[in-house]
């Protein structure tokens, strides 16, 4: 089922929550709605279930209007970030659930929802814990029930509220490729809520980013974060380092370096700011020409093919952030307290207006 969002305004109060949201959803696909807390990622969600009532605008299932249907009416199955399992339901109750609650004339036979729950358990890879209760559970294994009872009614949309916010690191990257599988088996139209990107990079087929109630920008994992449409969407996306300096007339001044930026050949004389991503700091004992600038190695991390290091600028002061394979690292041979020298790689430039963090 394919979704459309069109024009979505929602308030508070004084507060506005949602403005202007459009957006489109093909069927079969999984979208995730990323952005930091309060910039309305759920609100969205819970308006696309029939949850929450927009101010404004419409939803469309398959090109109909769904903006006036009920939670029930939409036939979406959403599982919430802390599982909500009935604790006094054995893990394949839970599952059933909602099929025994559907009215009389569209309920399963009892055969037909045991044939059902066994096979969403056989699909959760759960098979021998159909009669433990919730909290005989991990907490990977109680969201795993979850989704399989959202899943048992066959929703023709599936929504996901931060489902995987509750869990340690190691389960949690276990439970979205678990999940992706999932998806690319079943191929539900499926829209998740997080505020990891890493989580989002790794699952969705394309990324929406929300900022403040309004959708920064949207694409494929690949291109938001290749290609970022504003310094907020760069900043928000992974570590990076920022160099301030100033542009004018095509060409931007960042310390002792200075480069051409023909997309600001009409800026004169302003204030800019450049994002570069650790991994394109390069460091060298000795400067090797005037892009490199001198730092002092604060710390240093060697834990597995990547060595993190931090740095101080000593001509401003500002820290750095640097990424070097552990070749390049163990060649250099440095160590911490030494002076060095860096240049930034690959740096994505906004003027001062277009900066905020």
């Amino acid at each position: 089922m394919s979704i459309e969002i069109r024009n979505i305004n929602k308030q508070f109060g004084s507060f506005t929550a949602l403005k202007d949201i459009n957006l489109k959803i093909s069927t079969g696909e999984l979208v995730a709605l990323l952005g930091p807390s309060g910039s309305g990622k759920t609100t969205l969600l819970r308006i696309i279930a029939g949850l929450e009532v927009a101010n404004q605008g419409c939803i469309l299932f398959n090109g109909e209007d769904a903006t006036s249907r009920n939670v029930q009416q939409r036939h979406v199955g959403f599982v919430f970030q802390h599982y909500a399992l009935f604790r006094h339901m054995t893990v394949s109750e839970n599952i059933a659930f909602g099929l025994k609650v559907r009215p009389r004339h569209t309920r399963p036979s009892a055969k037909e929802i045991q044939a059902k729950v066994q096979q969403l358990l056989d699909l959760i890879k759960l098979e021998g814990l159909a009669n433990r209760y919730p909290t005989q559970l991990s907490g990977g294994q109680r969201q795993r029930v979850a989704l399989a009872r959202a899943l048992a009614v066959e929703p023709q949309v599936l929504l996901l509220d931060e489902p995987f916010g509750a869990l340690d690191a190691k389960v949690r990257k276990e439970l979205r490729r678990w999940l992706r599988r999932l998806h690319d088996e079943l191929h539900v139209t499926s829209v998740f809520v997080t505020h990891d990107q890493e989580e989002a990079l790794d699952v969705a087929d394309r990324i929406v980013i929300l900022n403040d109630g309004q959708i920064e920008q949207m694409g494929t994992p690949e291109e938001v974060y290749e290609h970022p449409k504003s310094s907020f969407v760069y900043d928000f996306l992974g570590n990076v380092n920022l160099f301030h300096g100033r542009i004018h007339q095509g060409r931007v001044s960042i310390g002792s370096i200075e480069l051409d930026v023909p997309e600001y050949a009409d800026a004169v004389d302003k204030q800019a700011v450049s994002y570069v991503r650790p991994y394109n700091i390069e460091i060298e004992r000795e400067a090797q020409g005037q892009e490199f600038i001198p730092a002092r190695i604060l710390f240093i991390r060697s834990v597995g093919p990547i060595v993190h290091l931090e740095l101080k600028r000593e001509d401003t002061g500002d820290l750095v952030e640097a990424e070097l394979s552990k070749e390049r690292y163990q060649a250099l041979q440095l160590k911490a307290g030494e002076n060095v020298f860096v240049k930034p790689k690959d740096l994505k430039i906004f003027i001062h207006e277009d900066y905020c963090i």
